[in-house]
């Protein structure tokens, strides 16, 4: 066995976008893996065979990252491989081109063209499609126009590129860079005529829809606002003979997350966030063909309704709720772990999956379940659920557990003062002496409406090979214990900071092999304000790695995708309503309390924490002596330890463990 080393990421695979095929035969999903060499990711569609148990790699263009099923035999997938095609992608134009490709390989074959940047796709019959697709008010119209007024409208497109004229909040949102003005609008395409129908008006904002059994209806979800988006959505039905938009949604504040229909009804999730804010618990509500709604989740029902165990394992997106049959399948996160559940309309819920670990999206077909997981110390795999019992079918990542060296993570609880037990892990270094004294390292989730769980967690495994002990804990503020648990409104940096300073009081008081005085401390996004927070009220640590930040409330307010609705929900306050609060709570009024050399890692176009949070920290440091550093990774966004670049990710991971090795082991 081979210790852990830090490129061994870039062998990954990553699984995601799972489906049944229509007759429940065979999967399809989709398998990523890094190319370093290029510093990009090479996604493809691969078939599972549930009969012979056999896997086949579909497709090789390597950057299909969605796909649908046209029918039996047949997937649909969005592609750019025409060298013309690209070429009018790059002067500007707006188009989407699908190929398809037999379930049982060949050629992929060019079967359609879409006039808009689609998002999502159902087929509704041979000649229409119903389709998601952005819709940019700043863009030219070009319908009608001959090749030679097109090229001069893209040419005048292209020069105004230079300007960014802002109008609406949010102007810009983490991932997809500048959106003012630009919504994501329901259209049907006819294929045979190439006409659009538009459904949705421009400022409507579609967030997902839903086609019914019988193609005659359109359930969707929705968000209309100009100057300033509200933290609210509309249900609506389209009723597509009639050419009918109805809106079905509550009248008064609500937020929905999923809508389908089930049977005859309509079934939805969502929260009027009234008692917790913008992190309240969604609940499972029914609607009848009158508008007549119940909720179908008991009030003792406090779970998440999607996974939200960390790991840096993942890439893609898959499905986590899903009608199917008559009944609704969705994931819980219940304290460490997330779970496969389903609900009939007479709200009796079932949880189907027992074991451990984290759930990353499933399908269903004739109650017949398979899903993405990890397992263990497993990376992801695909697994088939039979009367609670799982069943590995796929091994692209067995050589990790057969060829490294891996740390079992190693569970310690405590009661706070109040009485609340907390829950963490300790991770020994690999090859572990106990007659040895080791560096430690204090790992915090982001969210904080997240949790650690006991699955594969790169960075903390390859420190556990590198020497350090790594300890992780769920604090107040984190899911999978419901809301009140979660609730830390208006006091972050308070509650939390005691759980998590109890938490390092009782990892040292049970691990005498830890050095005390050789103790890091890291986090990102709330993790990386927690770790702010914590150098400014402690000298404890002597090295720690801030990543993608907060610093300061009142810029996060002004500046952030999610500011100006995150900060006074989250903080109770704005700043014109209690400056002095904001203030109290930001790491950046603490700063001249510092002594511990920080590392900042930050991304320039992360847009959920801005730049300008890690930069001001970072100021405040230098200017009162204390030995700091920021890495600024140009062209990635809040989710480079996730899905950043191959080579960032590496480099990201080596600046911080530099970084401790120097000041934790010389």
């Amino acid at each position: 066995m081979k210790n852990l080393q830090v490129d061994d990421l870039t062998r990954y695979k990553f699984l995601s976008g799972i489906k049944f095929s229509p007759y429940g035969k065979k999967l399809a999903f989709i398998l990523h893996e890094m190319d370093v060499e290029e510093n990009t990711y090479l996604s493809n569609i691969h078939v599972y065979d549930i009969e012979t148990n056999q896997s086949l790699k579909l497709t090789s263009g390597n950057m299909e990252n969605s796909f649908i099923f046209k029918d039996k035999d047949t997937i649909l997938f969005q592609a750019l491989r025409d060298r013309k095609d690209q070429a009018r992608k790059e002067k500007g134009e707006e188009f989407t081109v699908y190929y398809e490709i037999s379930l049982l390989g060949g050629e992929a074959k060019k079967a359609f063209e879409v006039p808009l940047n689609v998002n999502q796709i159902e087929i509704l019959d041979e000649d229409n499609l119903v389709i998601s697709a952005e819709y940019d008010h700043n863009r030219p119209n070009l319908e009608g126009l001959s090749k030679e007024e097109k090229e001069e409208a893209l040419k005048q497109m292209k020069e105004e590129e230079d300007y960014i004229v802002l109008d609406e909040i949010p102007f810009w949102f983490n991932g997809k860079g500048f959106t003012n003005k630009k919504r994501n609008r329901l259209y049907i395409y006819n294929l045979r005529e190439k006409a659009l129908t538009s459904i949705t008006d421009q400022f409507t904002n579609v967030e997902n829809f839903k086609l019914s059994k019988d193609k005659s209806k359109i359930i969707l979800i929705a968000n209309s606002f100009m100057d300033k988006m509200q933290i609210k959505s509309d249900l609506y039905i389209y009723h597509i003979k009639e050419d009918l938009l109805k809106k079905i949604t509550h009248d008064d504040y609500f937020n929905y997350s999923y809508a389908d229909f089930l049977e005859d009804y309509i079934i939805f999730t969502g929260s009027h966030m009234e008692n917790y804010g913008l992190n309240e618990n969604d609940h499972i509500y029914l609607m009848d063909d009158k508008g007549n709604t119940k909720v179908l989740t008991p009030k003792n029902f406090d779970y998440s309704l999607w996974n939200t165990v960390g790991a840096d394992v993942r890439y893609g997106s898959s499905t986590t709720m899903k009608v199917e049959g008559k009944y609704l399948y969705f994931i819980t996160t219940e304290y460490d772990s997330s779970y496969i559940n389903r609900i009939d309309k007479t709200g009796k819920i079932e949880k189907l999956t027992v074991e451990k670990g984290s759930v990353d999206g499933f399908d269903v077909f004739d109650e017949n379940i398979v899903f993405i997981g990890l397992r263990g110390l497993k990376l992801q795999e695909l697994y088939r659920l039979d009367n609670y019992k799982e069943e590995q079918l796929t091994y692209f990542n067995q050589w990790v557990i057969e060829e490294r060296k891996l740390s079992n993570p190693e569970k310690i609880t405590f009661k706070t003062d109040s009485g609340i037990i907390i829950e963490g892990w300790v991770l020994k270094p690999v090859d572990f002496d106990e007659n040895k004294k080791y560096p430690g390292i204090l790992d915090i989730h982001g969210g904080p409406k997240t949790v650690y769980g006991e699955v594969f967690f790169h960075e903390m495994q390859y420190w556990a090979n590198e020497g350090y002990v790594v300890f992780f804990c769920n604090p107040r503020g984190s899911d999978g214990r419901g809301d009140e648990f979660a609730d830390i409104r208006g006091k972050y940096g308070t509650i939390d900071y005691e759980d998590i300073m109890k938490f390092t009081d009782v990892v040292l008081e049970s691990c005498p092999y830890i050095d005390q005085n050789r103790l890091g401390v890291t986090g990102g996004s709330y993790g990386g304000f927690m770790t702010n927070w914590i150098i400014g009220h402690t000298n404890r640590f002597k090295a720690a790695a801030s990543q993608r930040s907060i610093s300061n409330w009142v810029s996060k307010f002004g500046t952030t995708d999610i500011g100006y609705y995150f900060v006074p929900d989250q903080q109770t306050a704005t700043p014109w309503h209690d400056v002095d609060k904001l203030w109290f709570h930001s790491p950046l009024k603490y700063a001249n309390k510092v002594m511990t050399p920080t590392l900042f890692i930050h991304s320039d176009e992360d847009y959920r924490c801005w730049l300008v949070e890690a930069i001001q920290m970072f100021t405040a440091l230098k200017y009162h002596g204390v030995e700091s550093r920021i890495c600024i990774f140009k062209g990635e966004n809040h989710e480079l330890s996730r899905s950043g670049k191959p080579k960032h990710r590496i480099r990201r991971l080596e600046e911080i463990t530099n970084w401790f090795n120097r000041f934790l082991k010389n």
